[in-house]
C-alpha cells in the first residue's frame, strides 16, 4: 500500500508493512483497507478476542491525501459498526499518541473518553458500544 503520512505523523503511526506483518502473526488481528473512489486511502487493524468484550483499535491511518475530507470519521464509524455487530463486544479501546490533536478530535467526536497513558506513554481513550456519538 503506497499511503502516505504528513511528515509530523509519521512518528505516530507504525508503517502499514509493519502492520500486515504483525497481522499475519496475531490470529485475533483484523486489518481493514479503507478503501474511496476505487483505491486504497487509509488502513485500519483492531482485534475482538472472542473471549473478551473489549476490542481494541490498534492502527489507524487515513493518507495525507485524502486527510480532511471526511473519510477518517467515515472509517471509524463503519469500524465501530462492524465491531458492535459482532455480538460479544461492549467496549472499544483506542490508544494514540498524546500530542496528535487531531486524533483525540477524531475520536473524542465518537464519544471515546480518555483514560490515561499506557505503559509506551500512549493515550488509551475507550468507548462503551451503546454510547456512539453520531
Amino acid at each position: 500500500m503506497a499511503l502516505e503520512l504528513l511528515p509530523e505523523q509519521q512518528e505516530h503511526v507504525a508503517s502499514n508493512a509493519e502492520s500486515l506483518a504483525e497481522a499475519e502473526q496475531d490470529d485475533e488481528a483484523i486489518a481493514r483497507a479503507v478503501v474511496f473512489a476505487g483505491r486504497v486511502a487509509g488502513f485500519l487493524m483492531y482485534s475482538a478476542p472472542k473471549d473478551d468484550d473489549e476490542a481494541i483499535v490498534y492502527r489507524f491511518m487515513i493518507d495525507r491525501r485524502e486527510q480532511g475530507t471526511g473519510l477518517g470519521r467515515a472509517a471509524v464509524g463503519k469500524a465501530l459498526e462492524e465491531i458492535a455487530k459482532l455480538g460479544h463486544i461492549r467496549r472499544v479501546a483506542i490508544c494514540y499518541e498524546p500530542e496528535n490533536e487531531a486524533a483525540r478530535r477524531l475520536y473524542a467526536g465518537f464519544g471515546f473518553v480518555e483514560q490515561g497513558l499506557d505503559e509506551d506513554d500512549e493515550m488509551i481513550a475507550t468507548l462503551e458500544l451503546g454510547r456512539i456519538e453520531r
